[in-house]
């Protein structure tokens, strides 16, 4: 579950995003709240009107909010008087930190690479790189499917010259770090960083501003 909120375009507005769009979506209004479902019937989210009357929406910030667990309650119970009986869950994150288990050259591309990553809990996932420091043993930060992006992007699974890829392999100024460097590349962490643990955006750029992470 994502959930995002932007002060400007949509002015006391929370989104709900529950999963990838699947074609053609339907829209369920009651009262202040929206469903979206798609085609294949799946509820992909939840648009929350006059937030504002559910939580304190003054003291969100812009962009991606982690809602506290009286948010979350207060959401819940919005979805129920509004006669909805789906309930909202925080979801496991989906920004992590991951090896690089295999790192091949893609078979149509003199550029790209398929590598082979693990996310934690004995997850790995395909996910076809275009940085040209890549390389097999580096820990690195993944955006797994279901990431929103500092700069608004959803990462979703796709296909990168015909070869299936999920997730995206960072670098530091696609995840909105001060101190990302202009030098195109991926981010390589530290050994000691734990495969699966949550992406610490103020750790990685206290390392980058002291030279301890390098590109």
């Amino acid at each position: 579950m994502i959930t995002s909120i932007n002060k400007r375009s949509y002015p006391n507005t929370l989104i709900v995003i529950l999963g990838q769009d699947q074609g053609k979506s339907e829209y369920e209004e009651k009262g202040n709240i929206t469903r979206i479902i798609d085609e294949k019937g799946n509820v992909t989210g939840f648009n929350f009107f006059n937030v504002d009357k559910v939580i304190d929406y003054d003291k969100l910030p812009d962009g991606q909010v982690k809602l506290s667990d009286a948010d979350l309650s207060a959401l819940n119970k919005a979805l129920a008087d509004a006669g909805f009986a789906e309930e909202l869950a925080y979801g496991k994150p989906t920004l992590v930190y991951g090896f690089v288990k295999t790192c091949d050259k893609h078979p149509d591309s003199d550029h790209l690479h398929v590598t082979t990553v693990e996310v934690g809990n004995g997850e790995e996932h395909q996910i076809v790189c275009g940085a040209p420091n890549i390389a097999q043993g580096q820990k690195v930060v993944v955006a797994l499917p279901g990431t929103l992006m500092p700069n608004g992007q959803m990462i979703w699974p796709g296909e990168l010259r015909h070869v299936d890829s999920y997730g995206m392999i960072c670098s530091a100024r696609e995840l909105g770090l001060e101190h990302a460097p202009e030098k195109r590349g991926i981010m390589v962490l530290p050994d000691d960083f734990q495969v699966g643990d949550e992406f610490d955006a103020a750790k990685c750029d206290e390392l980058l501003a002291s030279g301890k992470i390098s590109l």
